[in-house]
């Protein structure tokens, strides 16, 4: 039996921290396609050239919100890189236990940069 969209996520994240390319690479499949802010359908090795060197900075994650429909998994999570402190969202699309399609929304750093009530003027 293969692993659930969720724990596909979890194992991918896991990888993350633990700094294990063999790992993550056993959960991400040949066809796979990222998408970030910053990133359109990367394929798997630009995604792995360009994306996996986090890893080495990445200390962990804190999942807040998880669930999943079907072969898809989303994920709010809290991730710490040394001081550093950020809120994501992750929707991930999982075939037979691996990862096809991530799309990443970044979130905000930790804590919030605007006071309470306030906001953060993009033209600054």
């Amino acid at each position: 039996m293969s692993r659930s969209p969720l724990d596909a996520v979890r194992a991918a994240l896991k990888a993350y921290v633990d700094n294990d390319r063999a790992a993550i690479e056993a959960v991400i499949a040949d066809d796979y396609r990222f998408t970030s802010p910053y990133d359109n359908r990367l394929d798997r090795k630009t995604y792995f050239e360009r994306c996996w060197p986090n890893a080495k900075h990445t200390d962990g994650f804190e999942e807040i919100h998880a669930t999943e429909h079907g072969d898809v998994a989303y994920i709010v999570y809290v991730g710490r890189a040394g001081e550093h402190k950020f809120r994501n969202c992750e929707v991930h699309t999982v075939r037979d236990g691996k990862l096809v399609e991530t799309e990443v929304y970044f979130g905000w750093d930790v804590p919030h940069k605007a006071k309470p009530g306030g906001f953060i003027d993009p033209s600054n």
